[in-house]
């Protein structure tokens, strides 16, 4: 599964990360943040995906502007 990470300024267009490559990046942080194009179905697989794995996983939406359409995920991760 494929997923965007958050984008790093408004123009740019977010970095693609493989699940198993946010699985290697467990050992250093707990907490990732995902870009508004990831629909509700690819956030649910990602919480779905390492609940089997015995993670506790929290996802929320944060909202950054006045707009609907400003908002990203974030997304905490531990065993």
């Amino acid at each position: 599964m494929k997923l965007k990470l958050a984008r790093t300024a408004i123009g740019n267009k977010p970095k693609i990360i493989e699940i198993e490559k946010l699985e290697e990046d467990l050992e250093k942080r707990s907490i990732f943040y995902f870009d508004k194009d990831n629909s509700d179905k690819d956030i649910k697989g990602l919480i779905e995906y390492f609940t089997q794995k015995e993670f506790s996983v929290y996802a929320r939406e944060i909202k950054f502007g006045l707009n609907e359409d400003d908002y990203l995920y974030e997304v905490h991760i531990v065993r």
